[in-house]
């Protein structure tokens, strides 16, 4: 502390001026850091152990709104049990869709580049036009999914008014949007190395022993990068459910974002929805650190030093 006291004490007049204009150069980026982040973590972190509706000033109450929630908030014991399966279910199924994708993709066909296109293009298309697209195929009187399926004699499916459809029928519509990953695979796939399956086939690896043994190695990094951000996107999945559902039929897709929406902003209840955006990072920390922790036993790195 001495050393950095003298140096200050010796800094020149120019020293200090560049300085001066290195912090004037990111104070914006400084200043918005503080005020759309750190504020509102630390404002959420009290509110949470406040009752606190907006209208008046938040009033000091403990850990009573985490107590709430697991003892006698009846809803918030679907929501968690939909969100699991929601995300437990849909990030796997997604991510095997995109691999399976992009190792297609990848193959020498033609019109490869049309179907890459195709197949990436529901990832750029802004939620709500998917949610209004989807809506229309899956709607039971006039979609075009139950028309083709009336005009073949058979009985219209209740994709999104069914209890126990309605949450497979989103896994499904996030399967189908899953284009991102897909080119992050599809990136991936063309990085690994020729020789390795020139080597697997010498020692007589048929096709599908090369994908086990080696596309799907080369490949751990970025699928556990997937994983991990997959999971952290299912849990704040809020657009294509509210939009498709609003969380019916009967709950069935009350899933958490949903469900913190309404206590913040439809109930005012601030401090409870603080309480569960607190409890939803304690979630999502657990289990990327479980991954993380987990991810030496599947998860190879290539050695590039040499």
């Amino acid at each position: 502390m001495r050393a950095v006291a003298r140096r200050r004490e010796r800094m020149t007049a120019t020293e200090r001026r560049r300085v001066l204009t290195g912090l004037l150069f990111v104070s914006p980026w400084l200043i918005g850091f503080l005020t759309w982040i750190i504020y509102p973590l630390v404002s959420s972190f009290y509110y949470s152990f406040t009752r606190y509706d907006v209208l008046r000033s938040p009033v000091f109450i403990g850990l009573k709104n985490y107590v709430e929630l697991f003892t006698s908030d009846p809803h918030f014991r679907v929501v968690l049990p939909n969100t699991f399966y929601y995300v437990g279910l849909g990030t796997p199924l997604a991510l095997v869709t995109a691999f399976l994708l992009a190792t297609l993709l990848n193959t020498r066909i033609v019109g490869r580049s049309v179907f890459r296109t195709i197949f990436y293009f529901p990832a750029i298309v802004p939620a709500f036009v998917l949610a209004m697209v989807w809506s229309y195929l899956l709607n039971p009187q006039y979609g075009a999914i139950n028309a083709v399926l009336q005009a073949a004699g058979m009985k219209t499916i209740p994709f999104l008014t069914s209890p126990a459809l309605a949450k497979p029928t989103l896994i499904v519509i996030g399967m189908w949007a899953s284009g991102y990953s897909m080119v992050l695979y599809l990136a991936t796939l063309q990085n690994v190395p020729r020789e390795l399956y020139e080597a697997a086939t010498v020692d007589g690896a048929n096709a599908l022993q090369r994908f086990w043994n080696v596309t799907i190695p080369m490949c751990t990094p970025v699928i556990l990068f997937t994983l991990v951000t997959g999971i952290i996107y299912g849990f704040q999945d809020f657009t294509l459910p509210w939009l498709l559902t609003n969380g019916g039929p009967s709950e069935s897709t009350e899933f958490y974002a949903l469900h913190l929406f309404r206590n913040a902003f439809r109930f005012l209840r601030m401090g409870k929805a603080s309480a569960m955006a607190w409890i939803l990072f304690l979630i999502i920390v657990v289990l990327t650190f479980i991954l993380f922790k987990s991810s030496g036993r599947f998860v190879y790195y290539a050695d590039t030093s040499e």
